[in-house]
């Protein structure tokens, strides 16, 4: 393989979920500007008809969506019926659908807890067994996972949302190694505090943004595509001797001592 060829996405099909916006979309995005034509996964399908027509029209690459909910079955279902119908082969799978809901222990409902473990846990868990097939017949296939610092560490975000990210990190490490022989390698990033609608509120509030920025050596909020980037290289033919990974895209936050 050419120098070249090992940092392009060139014929192959990436499968982006909850794409329509935010660190999904830049996903997208990314995997689109380094060849790869896309089929992108979310709830709004206003949203991804009008990114499915700014990716074509800025990278040239064929770009379709699908509006699924694929925080239950009936919705990975029709998902699965939409790639058989439309014979669609992907070599690229980005996990990057979730949802929290902020709680106290305390405070969870029975419903709160599955819908949070169905969205961030199900949703990947599912759709990577139901692409596993048509993943490994290509003998070199790549799943990435949308991870979070709180399945590491302590944040902010609750005790449910941190245990299903932990939950995801550890189901990239064993499809990682349950995976490897049928050539497709699994691996995760965890960002912190990324600038997108979903953080706004939080980051609005002047001392609570102090406060984060003090727990972050590089001194700011991430950007949507700093994430992707880091996706995107796992992605590529570049990265193929890396499995079972998670790369941090924290600013540092994982690193920060005393």
């Amino acid at each position: 393989m050419s120098a070249n060829a090992r940092w392009r996405l060139d014929g192959q099909c990436a499968l982006v979920t909850g794409a329509s916006r935010g660190i999904g979309l830049a996903c997208a995005r990314e995997l689109a500007a380094l060849g790869a034509e896309l089929i992108l996964v979310a709830r709004d399908e206003d949203h991804l008809a009008a990114s499915c027509a700014e990716i074509e029209d800025e990278f040239s690459v064929r770009a379709r969506g699908i509006s699924a909910d694929l925080s239950d079955g009936e919705g990975r279902a029709g998902l699965l019926d939409w790639l058989q119908d439309n014979k669609a082969d992907v070599h690229l799978l980005v996990n990057n659908v979730g949802d929290n809901i902020v709680r106290r222990m305390q405070s969870y409902s029975d419903a709160d807890l599955s819908y949070i473990f169905n969205a961030n846990v199900a949703s990947a868990f599912e759709t990577c067994r139901m692409l596993h097939p048509g993943l490994k017949q290509h003998g070199d296939a790549r799943i990435v996972n949308m991870a979070s610092v709180s399945g590491i560490t302590h944040v902010r975000t609750g005790a449910a949302y941190g245990m299903s990210k932990a939950a995801l990190l550890q189901l990239t490490k064993n499809l990682a190694c349950e995976w490897a022989a049928d050539g497709i390698r699994v691996n995760a990033v965890a960002p912190w505090y990324i600038r997108t609608k979903r953080s706004e509120s939080a980051l609005s509030d002047p001392d609570y943004l102090e406060e984060v920025l003090g727990h972050t050596p590089l001194g700011r909020i991430g950007e949507p595509q700093e994430v992707a980037a880091a996706v995107a290289f796992l992605c590529l033919p570049a990265a193929s001797y890396i499995t079972g990974a998670c790369i941090p895209v924290d600013g540092g936050f994982l690193s920060f001592g005393f």
